[in-house]
């Protein structure tokens, strides 16, 4: 059976991509052949777009690390033709051809089942950026983090993490501080919850310092760097810094006084590699108690022909919300 692809190559000219056409036999091995109907479009995704070897290491290569889609064969019981089910994380769209094909085959081990009250559209609409943003308020909050603590900052808090993260937070009750280097979109961040909107330059005037004026109770962190580093002195006592991106950067410099005389925790998070039984709870989780009304009007969905453009800006640090791709529109 042949399908649409976004090809990603490597040529005398340099990195080339267009839509190509494929047959089921170009995919690999694998127990689970999924017909794709959505994908979402993640720095990670435009990294491997660029040819990054350190994402994706041989091309040519179909990049795309969610999927939403209905199986079209499976050898393995638990999963049945027509079943509507969601793949993110692993080794999908990065060494194995992703969600940017309009077919994709993967290891049962790789796929969950998506639950009836989340529709696809939905679900990619959440996709990796919104999975990690959920997975960083969990790790908050098995440390301790309440909604009547105090405020939780979010960086990044305009690309795909950061913006649900902070409506999600909003929507838990929690007070959130919007950071970003974005200040024409101070609306957009206020309207998904943020009661305030601060520069980087207001953070990163703290960085080197020992320990800080303790302004928040915690801090959702999704581009790495100085902004990390800047931000654990200013986190108040027994409170958490979760951290996940590395787009700012992928060392930070820290005193041990903030984790020794205030008890802050540094928190990573993995939306890659953990347990498929934690993803799956995770996304019943979202779709139910952690369900976002709003997350539909901050989501772009676009098709086949718009993907280019978007990966480029989400490259170049301008993308806002979150991006679904429609793989049946051109």
């Amino acid at each position: 059976m042949t399908f649409l692809a976004y090809r990603v190559e490597e040529t005398e000219q340099g990195i080339q991509a267009a839509w190509q056409t494929l047959n089921d036999d170009d995919l690999p091995a694998g127990d689970v052949l999924i017909d794709v109907a959505y994908s979402s479009v993640n720095y990670k995704d435009a990294l491997s777009a660029s040819g990054n070897k350190g994402v994706t290491r041989a091309y040519p290569h179909t990049p795309g690390i969610d999927v939403a889609g209905t199986v079209l064969a499976s050898n393995d019981p638990q999963f049945k033709t027509g079943d509507e089910v969601v793949v993110f994380g692993y080794d999908l769209g990065m060494n194995t051809a992703g969600g940017f094909g309009q077919h994709v085959r993967v290891p049962a081990g790789w796929v969950l089942h998506k639950p009836q009250t989340l529709s696809m559209a939905q679900a990619m609409a959440w996709g990796t950026a919104g999975f990690t943003a959920a997975l960083s308020l969990q790790k908050l909050e098995r440390a301790g983090i309440r909604p009547d603590a105090g405020p939780v900052v979010v960086t990044g808090a305009t690309g795909g993490v950061g913006s649900v993260a902070v409506a999600l937070l909003a929507k838990q009750g929690y007070e959130v501080v919007a950071l970003s280097g974005k200040p024409e979109q101070e609306n957009f961040l206020k309207g998904l919850g943020a009661s305030r909107v601060i520069g980087r330059d207001e953070v990163l005037a703290l960085k080197g310092k020992a320990m800080a004026k303790p302004l928040y109770q915690a801090a959702i962190d999704t581009v790495g760097g100085d902004l990390v580093s800047a931000l654990i002195p200013q986190i108040q006592p027994e409170g958490a810094v979760t951290t996940c991106g590395m787009i700012a950067g992928v060392k930070i410099e820290a005193s041990v006084f903030p984790f020794i005389l205030r008890g802050v925790s540094l928190l990573g998070v993995d939306s890659v590699e953990i347990p498929l039984a934690d993803k799956q709870a995770v996304l019943n989780k979202v779709a139910d108690a952690w369900q976002l009304p709003q997350l539909e009007g901050m989501t772009t969905e676009i098709g086949r022909s718009e993907l280019p453009a978007v990966l480029a800006a989400i490259l170049a640090g301008q993308g806002v919300g979150r991006y679904r791709v429609n793989l049946q529109r051109d």
